[in-house]
């Protein structure tokens, strides 16, 4: 495999993570890289949420390796340094929802490739949570699976979800799927955003180090999803949730300022996962990961006892 970039002085993770150019089964040159762990019990797959890349899971890598576990994860088509799907290189886009799964695929093999210890686990962090959920559909090697604000819902008014539905349905034939979707441009969020005012972590110390990794490395930056892929986040998170739990055992933390994923949708779901169980965390918002650090201890903790008894 070919060497590729990797941002070790902002990832923070620990000490011998590296990242490889890999392509993907439909021919997309995508980015994957992993903290290896020497002695570890076996590996995480970390699942990215939208916008996001290698270098932000740089701390729950180290979090991860302090309990036992290697780590691998990916910059998903379309974002970090991976192939961008548009001409405008901000544009978050995808053709289908389920051409993820290749990049699954990929990343998958890739552990394999470099001996990562098995058993693995996967994290799945929003719409990384959304990718998860239909890969373990489509078979998953797994033996546990948590998640962290899973976007198996959009939160939005009652009044704006058939705007969105109907505006996103309407731009492909029309051919203006590729523009933002309303509301949304070109500047990442958390280049814009004020911390007083964020909806991702209440965490002032995470709050910078997220807007650091963007400030040194522009690259890494995604700006808003484009209309088709709203409507295929859409038409995925309606598939799936006519589905049945998957039989695997699951923690799903959530926020209890959560304003981006559908909580509904995630009580819903775990309300029917048989070997599920949902752990709210008190005052935190969307990035549950990069919360305050007595919310980090205590999630990484249950992800690690919950790992370890399924192991």
């Amino acid at each position: 495999m070919e060497p590729a970039p990797f941002f070790a002085e902002v990832a923070d993770g620990p000490d011998d993570g590296a990242a490889h150019w890999v392509e993907t089964r439909d021919g997309l040159r995508l980015r994957i890289g992993h903290w290896p762990a020497p002695g570890a019990r076996g590996t995480v797959l970390l699942f990215p949420g939208r916008t996001e890349y290698i270098e932000k899971y740089g701390r729950d890598a180290r979090a991860l390796a302090e309990r036992g576990y290697a780590s691998v994860t990916i910059d998903w088509r379309g974002q970090g340094i991976s192939a961008r799907m548009q001409d405008d290189p901000l544009v978050g886009h995808v053709e289908a929802f389920p051409d993820y799964q290749h990049d699954v695929a990929a990343m998958t093999a890739y552990a394999d490739e470099l001996g990562l210890p098995r058993p693995h686990y996967l994290l799945a962090h929003s719409m990384g949570g959304c990718i998860g959920l239909r890969s373990l559909y489509e078979g998953l090697d797994v033996v546990a699976v948590a998640f962290s604000a899973p976007m198996w819902g959009i939160q939005m008014s009652a009044t704006l979800r058939p705007f969105a539905w109907g505006l996103s349905s309407i731009a492909r034939p029309l051919r203006f799927g590729h523009r933002f979707a309303p509301g949304h441009g070109g500047d990442p969020y958390i280049m814009r955003a004020a911390f007083e005012m964020n909806n991702l972590t209440s965490d002032r110390e995470m709050f910078d180090y997220m807007q650091r990794q963007i400030h040194e490395h522009p690259d890494l930056g995604l700006g808003g999803p484009s209309l088709h892929w709203l409507n295929e986040a859409l038409t995925e998170m309606r598939e799936l949730a006519r589905r049945s739990s998957p039989d695997i055992a699951c923690v799903t933390f959530l926020g209890t300022e959560e304003t981006i994923v559908d909580p509904g949708r995630i009580e819903a779901r775990m309300a029917r996962w048989e070997s599920g169980e949902l752990v709210p965390v008190e005052g935190g918002r969307h990035e549950i990961l990069m919360e305050a650090p007595r919310h980090r201890e205590m999630i990484f903790n249950r992800i690690a006892d919950h790992f370890a008894a399924a192991a």
